[in-house]
């Protein structure tokens, strides 16, 4: 018995490394993609939104038969938020899961971490809402169905300029991440050639729990606003820490607000704050509604962010891509995404510039009682 279940264990392992390698097993046939994102961790809000909008693109997507007469595999990496870790699950899903390409990630600094390994294993990478410019930099695999910080930094800075008539605005930003930095400076460039005044410019680091100090600072500027680049974990506690001091300032931010998780950590002090988005859920157009109906039925009545709208939408554009390269070989997907114009997603219609850059409307939306409320539509 000894030797047969030693004999069953090296069959056993031998079939999971032709599995491994594609050769052999029921799924042999499948078209591989990775995804990776950050399920756990600070910011798993916005890896688990992506993943079940991604997962439905896939399901919907088998459920009708699959692309090119085979079904999607969707293999999928926690990276934990961290740059390093994303790196780590994207060398794992080239070299050992051998997809074809890859859906991620949201934060500009885990895609740029992880981006150039792609780039170098000349496997396509779609990142569903890094809005760094410097991500698609890397190389001419890299994609995104996201807008980029320019134009993001332009909505909020018209947003504030024209719509709420403010001229004094004060800039808090996360020092270490790519997104919080390049996002501040093109809202800077364009408040102040709008005619308006950057009044200050302090900064803290992703993690930090305090920020009386640099709040304390601002005030004593008095700006009319605080734009706020970073993400929903430390928003939360600015807002609240802000209205304490007596900071009565309106804060600004960008797309690292949406989860509903920050209205748990801020509450009513972030009503009457501004952000700046992707799609709005309340959005009444008849496609989005019906995503909307569809990712609540799937997803026991939860209504989806956009996080889960984008990972949705860079799902739905690979596939595209796949099935009109008629092949998964990673370079024909990559010469396909490349020729994407006018593809009818749920966050916009997606036209991919000569940069892989998406061209695409944003919207600006009120924070009002635990509720995102649209405020208005900015074209590119």
């Amino acid at each position: 018995m000894k030797l047969a279940g030693l004999a069953g264990a090296g069959m056993l392992a031998g079939a999971l490394i032709l599995a491994a390698c594609g050769k052999k097993g029921p799924e042999s046939n499948d078209i591989l993609i990775g995804e990776f994102g950050a399920l756990t961790g600070s910011i798993a809000s916005f890896g688990q939104s992506t993943h079940k909008g991604v997962a439905l693109a896939v399901e919907e997507v088998n459920a009708g038969g699959g692309v090119l007469g085979r079904k999607i595999r969707l293999i999928t990496e926690d990276d934990q938020g961290k740059p390093e870790e994303a790196l780590t699950a994207v060398t794992k899903l080239i070299s050992k899961d051998r997809v074809s390409a890859l859906i991620g990630e949201f934060a500009s600094s885990n895609s740029l971490a992880a981006a150039p390994f792609a780039q170098q294993s000349r496997i396509p990478m779609v990142s569903h809402g890094s809005t760094n410019p410097k991500v698609t930099q890397i190389g001419d695999y890299i994609f995104r169905v996201c807008f980029i910080d320019p134009f993001q930094g332009e909505v909020m800075a018209k947003f504030a300029r024209n719509t709420l008539k403010l001229d004094r605005v004060a800039i808090l930003r996360d020092i270490k991440s790519d997104y919080s930095v390049g996002l501040a400076d093109y809202f800077t460039k364009s408040f102040t050639a709008l005619g308006g005044t950057v009044v200050a410019d302090e900064s803290y680091s992703a993690g930090d729990k305090d920020f009386n100090a640099q709040l304390t600072a601002l005030k004593g500027k008095t700006p009319a606003a605080i734009f706020v680049p970073g993400y929903y974990t430390e928003v939360g506690l600015i807002a609240r820490q802000a209205r304490k001091l007596g900071v009565h300032a309106i804060l600004l931010g960008g797309d690292g607000w949406d989860s509903d998780k920050l209205w748990e950590i801020g509450g009513e002090a972030l009503n009457g704050s501004y952000f700046s988005n992707h799609y709005s859920v309340d959005n009444p157009s008849p496609v989005i509604q019906g995503f909307v109906e569809q990712f609540k039925a799937r997803y026991d009545g939860e209504k989806p962010d956009a996080l889960a709208a984008l990972g949705y939408d860079a799902a739905k554009v690979l596939i595209d891509a796949i099935r009109r390269a008629g092949s998964d070989d990673p370079k024909a997907i990559r010469d396909s995404l490349a020729t994407t114009q006018g593809f009818a997603g749920i966050t916009g219609i997606i036209s991919l510039n000569e940069n892989r850059d998406a061209v695409k409307s944003a919207v600006v939306l009120e924070v009002k009682d635990g509720k995102f409320v649209y405020k208005e539509t900015v074209d590119p």
